[in-house]
Parts: C-alpha cells; sequence; structure tokens
C-alpha cells in the first residue's frame, strides 16, 4: 500500500468493507513461553484466529436474494494461513477476507 493511501486511512473504524467483506485483526502470538523464555517476533508463528474489526453489509445473489455475512463485529473467527487483502493502519496490521473464506466462528467456552 502506498503511502499516499496508508495516509488517507486515519483509523481501522474508518474502514467500512463493501458487499460480504471482512475486516479482521489477527490475534497476537505469545511472545513467552511457558518457562519464560522470549521468542523473537521474526520467530512466532502467525496465529490463525483474528477478531473481527468490520463487515460489509452484504450482497444480492443471481436470484435476488439478499445474502448477509455470516459473522459480526466482535466475533473470533478461524481464518486461511494464507489469502485475505493486508492492509496497515497506524503500524497495526488487518486483512480483508470475503465472508465465504473464513473458515470458522469461534465459540467461547462457558
Amino acid at each position: 500500500m502506498s503511502s499516499k493511501t496508508s495516509s488517507i486511512i486515519k483509523s481501522a473504524k474508518s474502514i467500512l468493507p463493501t458487499f460480504d467483506r471482512v475486516l479482521v485483526r489477527r490475534i497476537k502470538a505469545a511472545q513467552q513461553t511457558t518457562s519464560g523464555i522470549y521468542i523473537p517476533e521474526k520467530n512466532l508463528a502467525k496465529p490463525n484466529v483474528a477478531d473481527v474489526v468490520a463487515v460489509g453489509p452484504g450482497y444480492t445473489a443471481q436470484g435476488g436474494q439478499f445474502i448477509k455475512p455470516t459473522v459480526a463485529v466482535g466475533d473470533k473467527v478461524l481464518i486461511p494461513p494464507h489469502g485475505g487483502s493486508p492492509i496497515s493502519v497506524e503500524k497495526e496490521e488487518y486483512l480483508l477476507f470475503r465472508d465465504s473464506d473464513i473458515l470458522a466462528k469461534i465459540k467461547d467456552e462457558e
């Protein structure tokens, strides 16, 4: 993304996905092992779990039926290890996926 484009985007809240797109922020991996050893950032595995930050309104299918996204803001989701369109805002990395690319919703255990 060019510096001119990134200067236009002031915060993640200003990004409003279109159609069935979903903006997510990957949950950061723990940088310390249980025994207290710190892991360098470049060696951390990218987790496939993300928080949904924004969701588009949906789209109209060929038959005229309106299809709403299956996730909502605040959901925890399982995302594919690769893919999505990366967006950097204020040194924070976000990914933009289509709703159909989201693998699963993660339900909190109670």
